[in-house]
């Protein structure tokens, strides 16, 4: 038995390639043996991952490494207080890794929850209701409307079939289904309208079709094997907390044994140097970045949240603030998910246009769209039912047309519902003078069928190609077009006479409908373009509908913009498709496969990109992408699990707020790193220079892990809290691979975290000169306020401290009001006199440590003055 693109081949012929009489069935020995040799009608299922295995996954970073080996060490040295912090940590980020892991594996079973539970099949000449999980390639499936497909189906039987492919496809219109082979290479799934698949839901009519996939073969499996392969891919951020990790390991581990050997030298005794050193470099080591790092991205999450963006994993947060390429589906993320009428010219060539203004005057074809119709009225001026029967119905009301009254006065009493193969809709109504019949359907099929214009006055003549044309031009603007035409009869035609030619059909005129672009695309569209980030569509409509929508928001600039449709993609390699992905804004019936293909090829380049999607297809591309975003309201569970961010209101401007959410959340990040690393350098510089230059060792292992304990904590988290840059999207994105410590970060490091040190030695030096024995105090208090003047220093970049207030951020202000009393205590307090080995400062002590503090702030904004003139 030959496989695949069976819907490109006869119903018989499929039939008789799987052995089976539609009109019959398989026997049951038949079915044992297919079951036997096929397997069950399930998706695939990988054994669960053990909790263990889990956990362990999470202790493979050096990072988390380093910070075990230095709560052991703190424990060793008796340092508890540190021991606790350091494995609170450690077990915070361990528990965000196993709930991660856990997602990825609720969204295959989420998947797998899509398949139907029963089926009712024909075997052996009789129907049976059977389990989904029992079904087998040649089964012949019967659906009716509210079934869910068990199987892929080729269908040989459809009456008035309509499917809800949403879940698969991510299109919100029902597809008619038919059985006879559609026209051309058709690739697309939705295109594909003599099959029906798995997971997929029947909404009308009824239909039978032969099963010619079951379990992993189907369409649902393999976007279940694509999202079982894909996995996660790290965020620049993880990968950029990698490499730093290792290096700062490496680097801490190097200054320590130096420090240790030149204290030896020195003639120190060896305990002391011992605990000095693994102070350091428990010091070092900024054990509470990974802590901060989870605050700031839990705190940017939860602000999301405010603008309608649900953060699904958490280091996804800041991965927006890199994107390069956002990929947008069209249907309800850009445009509004619901059709309306845009455009008419009636047969007396009266026109309107929503672009104009106003609205359309009453018409014979009006009351057509609204006659031939079956949309209910749902009260507040608002229509249920087919989209776009709704949008006719929206568009005569609004033009003054009373569907009850027209009802009343013209009744329906009979009619002709839309039918695949016909491809028009009519319905017959009483007039005062026998019978008037509507009619609506494609241009192309219609207009044919007219012999002339309609007129208040009579017949005229009729120019068929002239109004094709007409019908062309409004498609080439992306509209869906419909033509109207009306008949007289003396009576309803008999019932089965829907297949006979119609004669007689006078041309009532057109009407174009659009899906519209929301009003708040534009501008979300020109955000992202300032903001550096290159938008692209990708959608499964037709090509003139995505490029239109696209030239209204801006995503492309010429009506002839290139639109590369599923098709033309399919036929070009990876190779090919990279060389073109970068000049393509617009893509048109892709299927899911090829989404993955896209994300790939602009990743290939270094691009980051942010995937939106609905639909059980896009599940695999999201989870591919650096950033998935998943529709809240009307998106599918695969897709939201599968996604790393959800927008609650499905609407693509709130990608735009995250971005700049993401952005600042970067910026906080950076400014954490810069305060920490710097402190950090200023204490190794401490300690590490003291003996090079003949001064005495400054500081007690006590008093290293004190300054790291107050000045790495609350001072580092109300960083969270600082408000976002200035023109923070105006600039473009950071590069991909940018490391953490660029545009100048690593510098600013050595520098202050040299200078800081610098002035601890040099009031030691000052204080041993002049005989004052509160020297080690004095080293231990400037050392930290040093770092608390640093840290107001670096709340932005380039803005200087007086134009952005104190009380712009008040939880750091608190901060370090808190850690200079803190501070006080240690020196003050009589009873931590001997615990931290200090002794009081007179007031002119303590205004000199307090000076010298605040020379550091200095140092940043004369800093920040050079990058504003730099920068002019």
């Amino acid at each position: 038995m030959t496989t695949g693109n069976w819907h490109l081949r006869e119903a018989a012929d499929v039939a008789r390639d799987h052995a089976v009489d539609t009109a019959i069935g398989l026997d049951l020995d038949e079915v044992r043996t297919r079951a036997e040799r096929h397997g069950p009608n399930e998706l695939p299922s990988a054994p669960p991952r053990s909790f263990a295995s889990l956990v362990a996954e999470q202790f493979r970073d050096l990072m988390i490494l380093v910070l075990v080996g230095a709560a052991l060490v703190s424990g060793v040295l008796g340092d508890w207080v540190d021991t606790l912090v350091i494995v609170v940590i450690i077990v915070l980020n361990a528990a965000i890794g196993v709930v991660q892991a856990w997602r990825a594996d609720r969204a295959l079973a989420a998947l797998r929850q899509l398949a139907a539970s029963q089926a009712v099949v024909l075997r052996a000449g009789r129907t049976h209701k059977v389990p989904a999980h029992a079904l087998v390639p040649g089964d012949v499936v019967l659906l009716e409307a509210g079934n869910q497909v068990p199987a892929d189906l080729r269908l040989f039987e459809s009456v008035q079939l309509r499917v809800d492919e949403s879940a698969l496809t991510g299109e919100s219109v029902t597809v008619v289904k038919q059985t006879a082979v559609p026209e051309g290479e058709t690739q697309a799934l939705g295109d594909r309208t003599n099959m029906a698949f798995k997971g997929t839901t029947a909404t009308q009519g009824r239909g039978r079709g032969l099963v010619v996939a079951t379990g992993r073969h189907t369409e649902l499996g393999r976007m279940a094997r694509l999202l079982a392969e894909g996995g996660w891919e790290p965020t620049p951020l993880q990968r950029r907390l990698s490499v730093f990790g290792k290096r700062l390991a490496l680097a801490v581990l190097a200054i320590c044994a130096v420090v240790f050997v030149v204290g030896l030298l020195r003639g120190e005794p060896p305990l002391l140097m011992l605990m000095t050193a693994v102070s350091l470099a428990v010091a070092a080591i900024p054990e509470a970045l990974p802590a901060v790092i989870t605050v700031l991205l839990a705190l940017g999450a939860r602000r999301m949240v405010a603008v309608n963006a649900l953060v699904r994993r958490l280091a996804s947060v800041e991965t927006l603030g890199s994107v390069t390429w956002a990929c947008s589906d069209k249907t309800g993320t850009l445009t509004q998910n619901r059709m309306r009428g845009e455009a008419l010219c009636d047969s007396q060539d009266r026109r309107w246009n929503q672009s104009e203004g106003g609205a359309p005057a009453a018409s014979e074809l009006l009351r057509a769209a609204t006659l031939c119709n079956d949309a209910q009225a749902a009260g507040d001026g608002a229509w249920e039912g087919d989209p776009t029967e709704t949008a006719l119905a929206e568009l005569a009301a609004a033009a003054g047309l009373r569907r009850e009254e027209l009802q009343r006065q013209f009744p329906r009493v009979a009619e002709e519902p839309f039918d695949a193969t016909l491809k028009r809709m009519t319905t017959y109504h009483r007039a005062a003078d026998g019978v008037v019949g509507y009619s609506k359907g494609a241009p192309e099929v219609l207009i044919p069928l007219c012999d002339a214009l309609w007129s208040p006055a009579g017949a005229l003549a009729l120019d068929p190609a002239r109004w094709l044309r007409q019908a062309e031009e409004m498609a080439a603007q992306g509209l869906r077009v419909l033509a109207l035409a009306r008949r007289d009869l003396a009576a309803a035609p008999a019932a089965g006479e829907a297949s006979a030619r119609p004669v007689a059909l006078q041309l009532l005129g057109l009407v174009g409908l659009i899906d519209p672009p929301r009003p708040e695309a534009a501008a979300a569209v020109r955000e992202c373009l300032q903001a550096g980030i290159t938008v692209a569509m990708i959608t499964g409509d037709h090509p003139a509908t995505a490029r239109a929508i696209a030239l209204r928001l801006a995503i492309v600039e010429d009506a002839k913009a290139t639109v590369l449709t599923g098709a033309q993609l399919a036929q070009l390699d990876d190779a090919a498709l990279a060389a073109r992905v970068r000049q393509v804004r617009v893509y048109a019936r892709v299927d899911p496969l090829q989404k993955i293909r896209i994300v790939q090829a602009l990743q290939s380049h270094g691009e980051l990109v942010a995937m939106t999607g609905d639909g059980v297809n896009d599940a695999p591309a999201l989870q591919r992408a650096d950033i998935g975003v998943a529709m809240g309201r009307g998106g599918t569970d695969v897709a939201r699990e599968a996604a790393s961010l959800v927008l609650l209101d499905d609407n693509f401007a709130t990608i735009a707020a995250a971005v700049r959410e993401g952005r600042r959340i970067y910026d906080n990040i950076r400014k954490f790193v810069r305060y920490a690393m710097t402190g950090n350098s200023g204490e190794i510089g401490v300690i590490f220079l003291a003996p090079l230059v003949g001064l005495p060792l400054p500081l007690l292992p006590i008093h290293i892990l004190w300054v790291n304990l107050v000045t790495d904590g609350l001072p580092g988290l109300a960083l969270a809290a600082e408000p976002a840059e200035r023109g923070i999207m105006q600039r473009p994105p950071r590069p991909p691979g940018e490391s953490l410590f660029a545009r100048g970060l690593w510098q600013h490091v050595l520098v202050v975290g040299l200078l800081l040190a610098g002035l601890c030695l040099a009031v030691q030096a000052w204080a041993l000169a002049v005989g004052d024995t509160h020297w080690q105090t004095m080293v231990f208090t400037v050392l930290t306020l040093g770092q608390m003047a640093h840290v107001m220093g670096i709340r932005s970049e380039i803005t200087p401290l007086w134009r952005l207030g104190l009380r712009s951020n008040v939880p750091l202000l608190l901060a370090v009001l808190l850690t200079f009393a803190l501070q006080l205590a240690t020196i003050y307090v009589p009873w931590l006199n001997p615990v931290f080995h200090t002794q009081p400062l007179t007031a002119a002590e303590l205004g000199l440590c307090v000076g010298v503090a605040a020379l550091v702030w200095v140092a940043v904004e004369a800093e920040k003055a050079w990058r504003r003139r730099a920068g002019a």
